[in-house]
């Protein structure tokens, strides 16, 4: 699979406003807790929440630092939204705690956390106009009423409404009413926002275009953000650290060039839609594989392994004198580039990337060479 355009590595944390922090070192699936510079704004320790036999999050442990915007990503079922509902005080634990500032949460009832929820379905108030939705929050905390209709103009003009108090719901579009929606939540000043699929409902150019705002507005309020996504795309663009879970539990977390570079286990490479897996052995600089030697990075110990080649690194060239030929069998535009789909003459079939201009024709032959800075080995 080629990087998707919002997942590429110049959409990490390297670009954009900064407000996360150094993240230290990364682990491998049982890295379990994220050691940060401090316990963080959050800290979930061994968060614990059963459905009968089933554990849908099983000793999950995560800290989450003042103005970091950390984005949690799995397949259904994995324990993502579950994760949020616990921090939310909207699922009681089994086990474990939650800390907020350092105050464990247990008892303290979720409208007095101090968080703030979006979700997918915008849940805005179909009888109050904008204005009336956005000062929900304030009202609900009795600020008065001259500091609310500040607050309200504040955000909306934040959120690209400007004047558009007194609009009724029914006006809006999706878009419009998920930009609602954020203001809300965000009117109150929580410490702590958490959104669920925010973007789920919305077309993808809308989502495309929102997330990159939604970046820049946490950048410049210095908002700390729990987000929720199976989107990979929506996450990559989005986070400062990216934690993708599987099972209840966290596999991997990191910066998101650090989890596109390393995913670390099989699971989270094919979750990120990477196909070209393969087992090897390593001796000296290559490994051997079904589709021939390939050139392995420095440093990597002899002896069996699992490999992944990004399709980046799966070069097309002639045919003459090439160590392993393959047929085109598949031609994918993805924007920039070409997702071309391969036959090799052995072994598994191959993703790879070509340029626009230099795109072989289905059913051709190619020469296929590998790149060693494309090929990462991973947890076994």
């Amino acid at each position: 699979m080629g990087t998707p355009d919002s997942a590429r590595p110049d959409h990490g944390p390297d670009q954009g406003p900064q407000h996360g922090p150094d993240h230290g070192p990364q682990h491998g699936p049982d890295h379990g807790l994220d050691q940060g510079p401090d316990q963080g704004l959050l800290r979930v320790d061994a968060a614990t929440v059963r459905f009968g036999a089933r554990a849908a999050l099983d000793a999950v442990a995560l800290d989450v630092a003042a103005h970091e915007t950390v984005c949690v990503l799995g397949p259904s079922g994995s324990g993502k939204s579950t994760l949020l509902r616990a921090v939310a005080g909207l699922q009681p634990l089994d086990g474990g705690r939650v800390l907020l500032d350092g105050a464990d949460q247990a008892g303290v009832p979720a409208h007095r956390r101090g968080v703030g929820l979006m979700f997918q379905d915008h849940q805005l108030f179909p009888q109050r106009d904008v204005g009336g939705n956005v000062a929900f929050g304030p009202r609900m905390h009795k600020v008065p009423r001259e500091r609310r209709e500040r607050r309200v103009a504040e955000l909306l003009d934040l959120v690209g409404l400007p004047g558009a108090a007194g609009r009724a719901v029914a006006t809006l579009s999706g878009g419009e009413q998920q930009r609602v929606a954020l203001a809300r939540a965000l009117a109150p000043e929580p410490r702590l926002l958490m959104l669920d699929e925010p973007l789920g409902q919305l077309d993808r150019s809308l989502r495309d275009r929102l997330v990159v705002e939604l970046r820049q507005l946490f950048g410049r309020l210095g908002t700390t953000v729990l987000a929720v996504t199976h989107d990979q795309g929506e996450a990559f663009a989005l986070a400062d650290r990216v934690v993708v879970m599987r099972d209840g539990r966290i596999e991997r977390s990191g910066t998101p060039l650090e989890v596109w570079q390393r995913p670390g286990s099989e699971f989270v490479a094919r979750f990120l839609g990477f196909d070209n897996i393969a087992d090897g052995v390593v001796g000296g600089a290559v490994a051997v594989t079904d589709w021939g030697e390939l050139p392995v990075p420095d440093g990597v110990e002899d002896g069996p392994c699992r490999l992944l080649v990004r399709p980046s690194g799966v070069r097309l060239g002639p045919v003459e004198g090439a160590a392993l030929r393959g047929e085109v069998v598949s031609r994918t535009f993805r924007g920039g580039h070409v997702g071309v789909v391969l036959r090799p003459e052995r072994g598994p079939g191959l993703d790879a990337e070509c340029g626009l201009g230099d795109t072989p024709p289905l059913g051709a032959m190619v020469g296929v060479r590998f790149v060693a800075d494309d090929v990462v080995l991973l947890d076994r």
